[in-house]
């Protein structure tokens, strides 16, 4: 439901939130934020026009209203990454009702969100994601099918630059053959290596190579795992045999980083960031590594160049003798 809306934008509002789920296949974390951010613009319209908004409200609302807006949001402290994403609701639901329901409002044009500095991944060195790879298998307070279940996530992370939600949300019956060891050879052109299909953003479907380590990692699990493993059923358990939660993943990490003595920027996400950091560093090319990553946009990979610079500029300063 959307308050301070009269029916009409009631209704517009649930049509755009189906499209989002439906036909955009936005993810969910998106999705819930964009209703929020709609939800608080159009509370904000409320108080500014004194009654609830409907969709003339919206076809007539002028530069100033979105500008008044916009400082609203600059007083109330919020981080200007954050105004940006309530920017694109705003903008993304105007432009719904533009085709669906014949509600124009050019001034919607004039509205410039604040630009926000895109933060540098925080990769680790190679020698730390080894220590926290190998840290992960031995942890004597666990049990040995979870510490199999722990190596395989991470390795997946790492090895195959799979964000943690995909990782968690693969099913038992994603996985490539019936991982006996050699592995199945894939079906990537010219390929040789198995293949792991993988579900991102959006619903969008890639290819991801799987060495033959995380290959092994996965059938060890698998075949230590005290729960039946349905195809259709989740592939990495938690304790009591549902599916696992990021959050407890987060929190192995968290431990493992106290105890090894690495940095705060350690998490399952910097192992991501570590992939292609590596690869970058390795030689491979920027759309390679988009596709690995199942980035829409080549821009979002291009922020690693960033990173890559960044090292060889700290390595210059300390080796040159001159520095």
């Amino acid at each position: 439901m959307l308050a301070f809306a009269e029916p009409d934008l009631e209704a517009a509002y649930l049509a755009w939130c189906a499209w989002l789920a439906h036909e955009k296949r936005a993810a969910l974390r998106t999705q819930a934020g964009y209703r929020h951010d709609l939800q608080a613009f159009v509370q904000f319209l409320a108080g500014h026009q004194g009654g609830p908004v409907g969709l003339a409200s919206l076809r007539e609302l002028a530069p100033m209203g979105f500008r008044g807006w916009l400082a609203w949001r600059l007083k109330e402290g919020y981080a200007k990454s954050s105004t940006q994403r309530a920017v694109a609701a705003v903008r993304g639901f105007l432009d719904f009702l533009d085709a669906r329901h014949d509600v124009h409002n050019p001034a919607l044009r004039a509205m410039r969100a604040p630009r926000a500095s895109r933060r540098l991944p925080r990769p680790l060195a190679v020698a730390e994601v080894a220590e926290l790879t190998d840290a992960v298998a031995v942890d004597g307070d666990q049990a040995p099918w979870i510490l199999a279940r722990d190596t395989a996530i991470l390795l997946l992370l790492y090895g195959a630059g799979l964000r943690i939600g995909e990782a968690l949300g693969l099913d038992r019956g994603d996985l490539p053959g019936r991982l006996d060891l050699p592995l199945p050879v894939g079906d990537l052109p010219g390929g040789g290596e198995t293949v792991l299909r993988v579900m991102g953003k959006g619903q969008k479907e890639r290819l991801v190579p799987l060495l033959p380590v995380i290959g092994e990692a996965l059938a060890t699990y698998v075949a230590a795992c005290p729960y039946a493993l349905p195809a259709n059923g989740p592939l990495f358990l938690g304790a009591r045999g549902a599916r696992l939660q990021q959050a407890v993943v987060q929190k192995r990490v968290r431990a493992l980083r106290r105890l090894l003595g690495l940095p705060e920027t350690a998490t399952p996400h910097s192992l991501r960031h570590s992939f292609a950091t590596h690869l970058l560093a390795g030689g491979a090319d920027l759309r390679s590594i988009q596709e690995l990553l199942g980035h829409a946009s080549l821009s979002t990979t291009q922020l690693y160049t960033g990173v890559d610079a960044e090292s060889l500029t700290r390595l210059y300063a300390k080796a040159h003798p001159r520095a």
